[in-house]
């Protein structure tokens, strides 16, 4: 199944609602289909400017490389030439730290949440909630 408007704005709304029960700090949400495009973004009163392109920074790179952006933040740890040359190849916008969880329907990928605005373990906590409630299997990397 392909990512909808529809359920990524359900998939905003269960971050939301997982976040106001964690009691996080404001977020900022990006829900991206498989193509790495932005379907929904949700941005809550009190947010930085810069959010929105670390939500979607932190999905982006996770679809673009296959693998949630916690592998990502171990993979740049392990090899930090390489994780800088991705993202450079990708015009900087990748985010290599939790928060950045694929959404996988069968083992395929359909899409990605990226949050920020709390700690990149509790960013990372709600995305897993939220695509597992949904009925999706969460793949934080």
């Amino acid at each position: 199944m392909p990512m909808s408007l529809a359920i990524a704005q359900s998939l905003l709304q269960d971050c939301l609602s997982r976040a106001a029960d964690m009691g996080l700090k404001p977020l900022t949400i990006a829900v991206l289909d498989a193509g790495g495009h932005l379907v929904a973004l949700a941005r809550q009163d009190g947010t930085s400017s810069l959010r929105p392109e670390i939500a979607q920074g932190k999905a982006r790179g996770a679809v673009a490389m296959g693998l949630g952006s916690r592998a990502l933040f171990d993979r740049a740890r392990e090899q930090p030439y390489f994780i800088q040359s991705m993202n450079a190849l990708a015009g900087g916008s990748l985010v290599p730290v939790p928060g950045g969880v694929l959404i996988r329907e069968g083992g395929a990928i359909i899409g990605a949440v990226g949050i920020t605005g709390d700690s990149s373990d509790n960013d990372e906590a709600c995305a897993v909630a939220a695509i597992t409630a949904a009925g999706f299997e969460a793949d934080p990397g």
